[in-house]
């Protein structure tokens, strides 16, 4: 029924994919997009097999272009979506190790995600990041498919220059083949740098203002439990980003702590559906943490007791603490933290972290 009201609509549809990112980039694609076109996102993380249909229903005729999140855990899932919602755009942010325990490699996922081009037309374009390895091997492939990339890399389409870290945001310079200019986004991290990165390369090959995109951009705000920065009242700077956890996403959380002045505290909980590679995975999430300069490490969960274990094995360990439940985590940091400290929150959601933000607030 989705796909048959879908095909009401002659209007542009971004679908956007990867294994870690998808919601944020979506957002700031339609925020984007936005300044010059009525945009229709999908809402929250409504991105599966029964999400997505609902998200197509809130298609009206105001809407001149629409986002869509597609997500998939399992093989078959993305062609489904992709005909469902038909985008003849796609984004894709990264393939990391998310769903690995059903999909089995990474080059199986990645095989998976791609199946949002089925629906292309012709003068479809993919948007991939230059900076994922697993997406940059395919700049000599699918040569029927037009590919415009963003990142780091200086062989990007859309790439980002001087990056600097300003307080509680980031500010670099964007080059494309259109020139470049200045911008500023009120949210830490340089994975945010290259969501707005292709935010700015979807809105200039559809049509758009670069600068009226970047304006736009600066006005973003994060989703709940997704990296948000809350600062109470007795001096801690809490980052909630509680929503989910990937090993990929904990990374990137971390260089996001990491960037902030005062003694740092990472609480981390189990993360799911890794399969044969979680207890590696977990031991070098630790090892990341050490690295990163975190004092304190508080972990949640039988699975999480493996960060632990790699922050341990770092020449200079942070001091570890190891606890079953939320409840048992929240009384010990009531005790441990002081004014100044800066408190990263993550697990899976199974894990329901956000309760550990909400002891802290």
């Amino acid at each position: 029924i989705a796909a048959a009201y879908r095909s009401r609509f002659n209007i542009p549809v971004i679908g956007v994919t990867g294994s870690v990112g998808k919601t944020t980039t979506k957002e700031m694609v339609a925020l984007a997009l936005s300044a010059r076109w009525n945009t229709m996102k999908t809402e929250g993380n409504q991105n599966s097999q029964v999400g997505l249909p609902l998200t197509m229903f809130r298609l009206e005729p105001e809407h001149e272009v629409a986002v869509i999140e597609m997500g998939m855990s399992d093989f078959g899932e993305m062609g489904r979506l992709a005909q469902i919602a038909r985008p003849q755009y796609a984004v894709m942010t990264n393939i990391g190790v998310s769903h690995i325990q059903q999909l089995g490699t990474q080059e199986n996922i990645l095989a998976e995600k791609l199946h949002i081009t089925d629906a292309f037309l012709p003068g479809s374009i993919l948007f991939l990041n230059g900076d994922d390895p697993h997406l940059a091997g395919l700049r000599n492939m699918m040569p029927a498919v037009r590919k415009v990339w963003f990142g780091m890399a200086p062989w990007c389409d859309y790439r980002a220059e001087q990056v600097e870290r300003l307080g509680d945001g980031m500010r670099f310079t964007a080059v494309s083949p259109f020139g470049s200019l200045t911008v500023e986004l009120p949210v830490p991290g340089v994975h945010n740098v290259r969501n707005a990165l292709a935010g700015l390369a979807v809105t200039k090959e559809l049509g758009g203002d670069l600068r009226e995109a970047a304006e736009a951009l600066a006005s973003y705000r994060p989703l709940a439990m997704r990296q948000q920065i809350h600062r109470t009242q007795g001096g801690l700077t809490v980052i909630d980003d509680s929503y989910n956890a990937s090993p990929d996403a904990i990374y990137s959380s971390l260089e996001v702590l990491g960037g902030f002045p005062g003694r740092r505290v990472a609480v981390l909980a189990d993360m799911l559906e890794l399969g044969a590679i979680e207890k590696k995975a977990h031991e070098e999430v630790g090892l990341c943490a050490a690295r990163g300069g975190v004092s304190l490490l508080v972990t949640v969960g039988e699975r999480a007791k493996w960060i632990a274990e790699g922050a341990q094995s770092y020449r200079n360990p942070p001091e570890c603490r190891s606890f079953a439940t939320n409840e048992e985590a929240i009384a010990f940091l009531h005790n441990a933290l002081k004014s100044g400290d800066v408190v990263l929150v993550k697990g899976s959601r199974g894990m329901r972290t956000d309760e550990i933000v909400k002891g802290l607030l």
